[in-house]
């Protein structure tokens, strides 16, 4: 079973995506908005990330904390923002790979197949 980091800083947001990740058969391990997230993907050994915060600045700088540490580097990452083309400039600039983008509003069927294609 694939095992996703979810950190959304709307806790009815992050209770709906993890029953619908868990739904899709995913082991979720969600938490607010945390410094610590390269330690919690290293706990949870997760396989996966999704970052859901209401500001992109954030999810933002949490993806440049994982992609930065040396054995996150290439860990699958979907990021939902209601600013899908600020995202998605952000994220070009950085050649970002194993990202998928999920523009706000989103359902749970879209961030599972957001991790689907990113987990193959």
């Amino acid at each position: 079973m694939r095992r996703i980091l979810l950190i959304d800083d709307t806790p009815e947001i992050a209770e709906l995506l993890t029953f619908a990740l868990r739904d899709r058969g995913y082991e979720v391990f969600s938490t607010g908005y945390t410094d610590s997230v390269n330690e919690l993907v290293q706990e949870q050994h997760a396989d996966a990330l999704v970052l859901d915060c209401s500001v992109f600045q954030m999810s933002e700088s949490l993806f440049d904390a994982v992609r930065g540490h040396p054995d996150h580097a290439e860990l699958p990452v979907v990021i939902v923002s209601d600013t899908p083309e600020v995202a998605d400039a952000s994220l070009r600039s950085r050649r970002a790979r194993k990202v998928s983008l999920v523009p706000k509003p989103f359902t749970g069927a879209q961030v599972a197949s957001a991790l689907d294609g990113l987990l193959e």
